[in-house]
């Protein structure tokens, strides 16, 4: 099932670019369900949006799935690979509870 395009959504361009920094899928492993791609939109939607994991959209992966690959790209250096070849502005870092805010 195709489903509407994002204002997020990767380019074809933008694919083209950063679809040979993801990771080989490990040998052996479960087949690939999801389409790596759409992962990466599923990550480019909740960064624009500002939205929370849970709140994903249905139409695209589940949020765990989405969750998984993004934590371990962002361990691996991978993440960081696409953010750069994508010009993506770093996430800002969130303060720790309990300290004040700098004036």
């Amino acid at each position: 099932m195709a489903r509407r395009a994002y204002p997020s959504d990767l380019t074809e361009a933008q694919w083209r670019r950063i679809a040979p920094l993801l990771p080989p899928a490990r040998p052996g492993g479960r087949p690939q369900e999801v389409d790596r791609r759409e992962i990466v939109n599923a990550i480019l939607y909740l960064l624009r949006s500002g939205c929370s994991w849970r709140m994903l959209p249905h139409d695209l992966p589940p949020w765990g799935t989405v969750h998984y690959y993004f934590r371990q790209w962002r361990r691996d250096g991978t993440w960081e690979r696409i953010r750069r070849a994508l010009r993506l502005p770093r996430a800002p870092r969130r303060e720790a509870r309990g300290t004040a805010a700098p004036v």
